[in-house]
């Protein structure tokens, strides 16, 4: 016992064990700062895309095409591996066996390049999100960092890969406790004891340096609504039913998608760009120019009562979604399907008058975003803390495990697994012994 004691703290002071706290607690400071700077920068990128579309709705019809193409020839060019949300990089990066495989999907390089086109997509006027993209930012950071620290790689990687993936969620989102489950549940699929105490604590000085620059503020406000026990059960299986079918559709859209158009993309890249830049202009158009860009905004009002969106929008967002990621550029779903999901929480409330409009909404987005990406657990902690709202989770729960077990019926396979599989080698198939 006392010899194990005398390990731990030989261990606690050795000059080896403090090298990598400093690491891991500057890289965690260093993603608080970056993420913090990509999600104001983009709030100017949304200024000036409406600026530019306050010149006539025809705008968007020559803007999407060529910027997209402008992004599609930058990502293919300058930054190749950056291409999408990044989530998918990222579970891909954790399992590769080498550490140099990583390299390829994880680096300073990469980091930066998905910044700069994701913020020239939403430019653009793209339907795609800064959040999926601060994960790939997060762990890339952290991993590099690594690098350069020459940690033992066996299981230092797949450490400071969590970290900085769960460190983007926290200080995108302002969402500790989803960075943590996020990480754990859709990236990881474990929590290894080894890496625990790193995830946990770049996840707080991350959340805390995106404070300190942000403020302490809730992604869409708060709510206090909430539903009577004698009223939940309805909203909460119409909200997960067709929240999952809808979500799950939507993945299965983009899985199926990836794969049909990455020959052509291969080939004519600048068709594919032009042709699904096309696409969100006219969804943009359909929708009253309300699917363009991340969907914050909407999702707030939709939220709060302070806006009517058009009936469809819910529908145009998810296509313009679709045409976005199937584009090639960077950028990420979650933001884009929380906005389509509060959308379509909008539409049901429609049907049920006597129920708060702020809670069956709240139900809607949760349900929606859970069959997306069919990660329950993370799903509705998310939108509680997104929202400030502690009475609705039990509805939350009930909601999001309906609509992932709905989902699964459309969509077998998580979209981001089924995504990382075109970052990884194909199996290596094993030979029969001859006889």
């Amino acid at each position: 016992m006392l010899t194990h004691i005398r390990n731990s703290g030989k261990h606690l002071l050795s000059p080896d064990a403090w090298k990598i706290r400093l690491i891991f607690w500057a890289g965690a400071v260093l993603v608080g700062v970056v993420a913090s700077a990509f999600a104001i920068s983009t709030e100017y990128t949304h200024e000036g895309f409406h600026w530019m579309l306050g010149h006539g709705d025809w705008v968007p019809f020559l803007l999407c095409p060529l910027g997209l193409m402008l992004v599609s020839w930058l990502t293919r060019h300058y930054f190749p591996g950056s291409q999408g949300s990044g989530i998918p990089q990222s579970i891909a990066a954790l399992q590769l066996p080498e550490h140099k495989s990583r390299t390829v999907l994880l680096s300073f390089r990469i980091a930066f390049g998905k910044i700069l086109l994701t913020l020239l997509g939403l430019l653009s006027g793209a339907s795609i999100g800064r959040e999926g993209p601060t994960v790939h930012i997060g762990a890339a950071i952290m991993f590099s960092l690594g690098r350069f620290a020459r940690f033992p790689h066996h299981y230092m990687d797949r450490g400071l890969i969590l970290a900085g993936g769960a460190a983007g969620i926290a200080a995108a989102f302002n969402t500790p406790l989803a960075g943590i489950l996020f990480a754990v549940e859709e990236m990881g699929r474990s929590f290894e004891e080894r890496t625990s105490g790193v995830l946990l604590t770049g996840v707080f000085i991350a959340g805390i340096t995106a404070v300190a620059i942000q403020g302490n503020y809730t992604y869409f406000g708060t709510t206090s609504a909430g539903l009577p026990a004698a009223d939940m059960l309805v909203p909460i299986l119409v909200c997960g039913i067709i929240g999952g079918l809808l979500g799950g559709l939507f993945s299965t859209v983009l899985i199926q998608g990836s794969r049909r158009l990455a020959p052509l993309i291969g080939r004519r890249p600048m068709l594919v760009a032009a042709g699904c830049g096309l696409g969100i202009a006219l969804a943009g158009f359909l929708s009253g120019n309300t699917a363009y860009g991340t969907g914050y905004q909407e999702a707030s009002a939709i939220i709060t009562g302070t806006a009517t969106l058009p009936d469809n929008y819910p529908f145009m967002k998810m296509l313009a979604t679709i045409f976005s990621y199937l584009s090639g550029i960077p950028g990420g779903i979650f933001a884009p399907s929380l906005a389509t999901g509060a959308g379509v929480g909008a539409e049901i409330a429609g049907w049920m008058p006597a129920l708060p409009v702020s809670a069956v909404i709240i139900l809607g987005m949760v349900g929606y975003f859970t069959g997306v990406v069919q990660t329950p657990i993370t799903a509705f902690v998310i939108v509680m803390e997104m929202t400030d709202n502690q009475q609705l989770l039990l509805p939350l729960m009930a909601t999001a495990l309906i609509a992932y077990a709905t989902s699964r019926f459309v969509c077998p396979e998580p979209i981001y697994r089924e995504l990382a599989r075109q970052f990884l080698p194909p199996p290596v198939e094993k030979k029969s012994p001859d006889i």
